[in-house]
């Protein structure tokens, strides 16, 4: 029987412990040198921020304004224990040995992946470039269809802690994609939230990225656009590794504080906007000598509503911009043009 094993993917967090050099299938290739690009990133200029209170204040000055140069968000009214407590739980899971975490498996009977669980990336070709992070995928929303067999038991802290965050998160997304319709100037502030469908899904990823010894030879997240509507990402505080591209240049995003939350732009909402909102593509790097952990909070519709341009955006003069496509197909798509490292929205535009 032919060895297949290179089809299940590696718990990285284990094999940065035992490895002087990265495996050749998480190289990124040749001819796109990742140690010129870092030694050429620049340091992106101070993230616009702004106070969730004043951008949802009804009668605020300007709320189109800064909705527009929405990146990240103070007065969210989350508690800072809650977020401490539980970037500090998923700290605690991560550094579970290797067979209680295999306890939470994306792969099914070691083999059948799934998008819930902990590990990686599915392996589908044998040249696939791997990276370097592990991950803890969990289905928050809708609330009455969470597998709480994903859920870590330990900490015990921890189930209470997502529960609560995803609440208050709830509240963070909604406001914010009402104030972007009032920036759109469509007809309700829930303009854009109708759009989710009856069965909308909420996914948390929590990301962990060991020290690696070659940063120079790997990532830890692949170039790409998230896929959803919306992202809230809780960073790291202390330690860097997000970039974002800009006009064919990769600028590094320094560590956000203070219990700031980065808001993304997902492809779903640049086709809702009829292209006035964009999903920027964007990647993390890893570093030689600290581990990094983050949050990102995935808000996307129902997965059999079709993405499509809101219809009140459109007329005579504003044109569809994208055809529409079913979300599950979107998704499954998305994967495929990630693993060749492509964005999957060029496909889609008329």
């Amino acid at each position: 029987m032919a060895d297949e094993s290179w089809r299940v993917p590696s718990t990285v967090q284990e094999l940065a412990a035992t490895v002087q050099e990265p495996p050749s299938r998480y190289l990124v290739p040749e001819q796109d040198p990742l140690s010129d690009q870092l030694a050429g990133a620049e340091m992106l200029e101070p993230v616009p921020t702004i106070d969730l209170r004043r951008l949802l204040a009804p009668d605020a000055d300007g709320a189109g304004e800064e909705a527009a140069k929405l990146r990240s968000v103070t007065g969210h009214g989350i508690e800072a224990s809650v977020m401490d407590g539980l970037i500090a739980a998923s700290r605690e899971f991560f550094r579970e040995p290797l067979e209680e975490k295999r306890a939470y498996s994306n792969l099914i009977g070691g083999k059948q992946w799934q998008l819930e669980g902990y590990g990686n990336d599915p392996v589908k070709t044998q040249d696939q470039i791997m990276d370097w992070s592990d991950r803890l995928h969990l289905r928050v929303e809708p609330e009455d269809e969470r597998n709480l067999d994903r859920w870590p038991g330990h900490p015990e802290s921890f189930r209470g802690l997502l529960h609560e965050y995803t609440a208050s998160c709830k509240r963070v997304k909604d406001g914010i994609l009402r104030a972007m319709a009032r920036l759109l100037e469509l007809g309700e502030d829930d303009g854009i939230l109708n759009q989710f469908g009856d069965k909308g899904t909420t996914y948390a990823r929590f990301n962990y990225y060991p020290a690696c010894p070659r940063p120079d030879l790997v990532l830890g997240i692949r170039p790409h656009s998230d896929v959803c509507v919306l992202t809230l990402l809780l960073m790291d505080e202390h330690v860097a590794g997000l970039q974002v591209l800009r006009d064919g240049t990769w600028y590094r995003v320094p560590p956000v504080r203070d219990h700031t939350l980065l808001v993304n732009v997902g492809v779903s909402l640049e086709i809702m906007s009829n292209g006035v909102f964009w999903g920027p593509v964007h990647r993390v790097v890893t570093n030689s000598e600290k581990e990094r952990t983050s949050l990102a909070m995935f808000y996307s519709t129902d997965l059999e509503k079709e993405v499509e341009p809101i219809a009140e955006l459109l007329g005579e003069k504003q044109p569809a911009r994208y055809r529409k496509i079913k979300f599950r197909n979107f998704v499954a798509e998305h994967y495929e043009y990630f693993s060749k490292r492509e964005r999957v929205i060029e496909s889609l535009k008329i």
